[in-house]
């Protein structure tokens, strides 16, 4: 083997742990919930949040394979939790409130309180237990 043989190698070796590592990082985050306690005051009142328990509201889109995944969660925990209130966006038709609630990718879900204050955020099909867990202390 030469040189540049060796270094081709090396090189493309080297590519694919790099793409290898930061792969396993973006996918870690995928469908965490994450706290968001104390976000920006932001206008939800066109987006029919239920005003007597949380609403869980995701973004979607026709075209969005993930979607139908995160739909299918969400009505489960929703039958399970009577008082849980869900609101699917259609981010092509509202790209108003997408922007509002600076949605970057689909599917993004919210759980938002009885007062209308978001609370949790997740990018990815969240699990409906970490739904059910997030949820558990807006119920109570």
């Amino acid at each position: 083997m030469t040189p540049a043989t060796i270094t081709a190698i090396a090189a493309i070796a080297a590519a694919l742990g790099v793409a290898a590592v930061a792969g396993v990082l973006h996918n870690r985050r995928s469908g965490v919930l994450r706290d968001t306690a104390a976000p920006e005051a932001v206008d939800t009142s066109d987006l029919g949040l239920s005003r007597t328990g949380p609403t869980i509201v995701h973004f979607s889109a026709v075209w969005c394979g993930p979607c139908a995944g995160v739909r299918r969660v969400v009505n489960q925990v929703c039958t399970d939790l009577h008082d849980v209130a869900h609101v699917e966006i259609d981010m092509d038709a509202n790209p108003a409130a997408a922007r509002r609630l600076s949605v970057l990718s689909l599917p993004t879900t919210f759980i938002f309180d009885a007062e209308g204050r978001q609370r949790y955020r997740t990018s990815g099909v969240p699990k409906a237990a970490d739904l059910r867990s997030a949820l558990a202390p807006l119920l109570a």
